[in-house]
């Protein structure tokens, strides 16, 4: 166990926080809500970054890196289509297509090929936290941005998350191919 792989534990540590403090109804909710989301988020740049830095890259990690982001992601579309923020076809399309590419990479490893993630893959994961912290704030920010700011941010996530998994299955066909 190292500093790496505890933040990741941390982060997984952290969903179920998360979604208590943005089921519950108590003041100021959003915005611890939107804390602990952020604070688990940003793990995920931080333990990749110290794990290659620090050359702490382990087995365990690599298996639970993108849990821990699937699962962080996972528990707030759940959360807020139970809320009525977001529409469940959205979930969805996001779910579905973290778990094909998952299912994807699967596949591939056991081939002997890593899929890395893309730079549309890193778009996409950034797209989809910003969403989901959009669409939790939004009613602090609302009085003085009157648009709906996370609805199109999370509209744009989509897009993106459709766009790269299409990308990645491309990669898979080119491997399979080649």
């Amino acid at each position: 166990m190292n500093v790496p792989n505890s933040l990741t534990l941390m982060r997984i540590f952290l969903i179920p926080v998360f979604v208590l403090i943005l089921l519950i109804k108590i003041p100021y909710g959003d915005y611890f809500a939107a804390a602990v989301f952020i604070t688990a988020a940003l793990t995920d740049s931080l333990d990749g970054y110290l794990a290659r830095k620090w050359k702490q890259v382990t087995k365990l990690g690599i298996i639970l890196d993108p849990i821990a982001d699937k699962l962080l992601i996972t528990a707030a579309l759940i959360s807020l289509v139970e809320l009525g923020r977001i529409q469940g076809w959205i979930a969805i399309i996001i779910l579905g297509r973290e778990f094909a590419v998952s299912g994807l990479r699967v596949v591939k490893a056991e081939e002997g090929i890593i899929i890395p993630a893309s730079k549309l893959g890193k778009i996409k994961t950034i797209s989809q936290i910003v969403a989901v912290i959009l669409i939790i704030l939004e009613k602090a920010y609302q009085p003085y941005i009157d648009l709906p700011l996370g609805r199109w941010v999370m509209y744009f996530a989509v897009v993106i998350t459709l766009i790269s998994g299409f990308e990645y299955f491309y990669r898979f066909k080119l491997h399979s191919d080649g």
